[in-house]
């Protein structure tokens, strides 16, 4: 589809893939090397949901019939981004320690949530 090519601008579509992919592995490895308590696990477990449906709802947003079908399925991506983002923040919250760890993936799903908002407004604007 020529749309999606030309909303992303400096990254090609497979680039962002291979990107929503890599933030999904980054996540679940976190969530692996979490203190295991009742709520880090509750997190954790919502976090590495909202992480890897990111990745997966991307891919399908690729896979879009149309230009709507692609910019509701990347109003998707938008929502699970910035679900993993509040996980995150309760997750430094309660594990301080941990904060250096999580600070470069909170990073890269800002990145990601940017990308993907300047995607939907161009989207929109044509």
């Amino acid at each position: 589809m020529k749309f999606i090519n030309s909303i992303l601008l400096v990254m090609t579509k497979e680039e962002l893939k291979q990107r929503t992919k890599s933030y999904s592995i980054m996540n679940a490895r976190l969530v692996l090397s979490l203190p295991y308590n009742i709520v880090n696990r509750n997190y954790a477990d919502q976090l590495n949901r909202s992480a890897s449906s990111t990745g997966a709802n991307y891919r399908a947003a690729c896979r879009a019939k149309s230009k709507n079908d692609f910019i509701n399925k990347l109003k998707i991506v938008e929502e699970e981004l910035d679900e993993t983002l509040f996980f995150l923040e309760l997750l430094v919250e309660l594990n301080p320690e941990i904060k250096e760890k999580i600070d470069p993936i909170y990073k890269e799903g800002n990145e990601l949530l940017s990308i993907i908002v300047a995607a939907l407004n161009t989207l929109r604007g044509n």
